[in-house]
């Protein structure tokens, strides 16, 4: 009987993350789990996001018992428990040590792109609030305690090539590919966050992966220094990703 996998994907906003998390939970073999720390964080920085009343009311908001839930039995009997996190909930009070127990992986996405999206529902983001610098920090806190370097996919490379990459991340990972990854029936999930109705409707019509298309982005001014310090974080992962 093979050995239980828990994975961690950690990615910051306006990423495909909600689509990976498709992906993942369209296995037989695998239970997903939507922003574990989402109603930890909106509680304890008190940001103002769609339905965070309802979030908070509805989620945990103890960090260690969330961890033990991530470290924990695999619900449903599955063999795969696919995380998707988001490195921003990740609070610096919450403890690291739990990251040894699972497989770390690491979902990136331009700067740029990530901002004109973000700028969409918050024309005024701060730095924390995309999750860059979270992620090297997790990053580099993973690799130093593996002493190797941890799956990145970029989310460009996986909408050009959605087949490709997610065969080089279960390789990497040490699980078996799955063409049930490829597609997946429209609408909602019961592992779905309370916040769907506010974040998911695009994906709740999707059956696959967008294709892939490059956009020129040019954001305002005001904002190129904050896509610049974003940069320069998104580049030290990008530059060991799977490709």
């Amino acid at each position: 009987m093979q050995a239980p996998v828990r994975i961690a994907m950690w990615s910051g906003p306006r990423n495909i993350s909600t689509a990976m998390m498709r992906a993942w939970g369209n296995r037989p073999d695998t239970f997903v789990v939507d922003e574990p720390f989402y109603a930890f964080y909106l509680k304890k920085t008190g940001t103002d996001h769609p339905g965070a009343k309802e979030v908070i009311a509805a989620g945990e908001t103890d960090w260690r018992k969330i961890v033990a839930n991530l470290t924990g039995p695999i619900p449903n009997g599955a063999r795969i428990f696919y995380q998707k996190q988001m490195t921003h909930h990740l609070l610096p009070e919450i403890s690291r040590d739990w990251l040894r127990d699972v497989t770390n992986c690491f979902l990136i996405r331009d700067p740029a792109e990530v901002i004109a999206s973000y700028i969409k529902k918050n024309p005024e983001p701060e730095l924390n609030d995309l999750g860059f610098v979270q992620q090297a920090e997790i990053f580099d806190f993973v690799r130093r305690q593996t002493g190797s370097i941890p799956p990145v996919i970029d989310a460009d490379d996986v909408l050009r090539d959605p087949e490709r990459m997610l065969r080089l991340l279960c390789d990497a990972i040490g699980v078996e590919f799955s063409d049930a990854m490829l597609s997946w029936s429209p609408g909602p999930r019961d592992t779905d966050g309370i916040w769907a109705k506010y974040w998911y409707a695009e994906v709740e019509r999707s059956t696959g992966f967008q294709p892939y298309g490059k956009r020129k982005i040019e954001l305002p001014k005001r904002l190129r220094e904050l896509e610049q310090r974003c940069r320069q974080c998104y580049e030290q992962l990008h530059a060991v990703r799977l490709r």
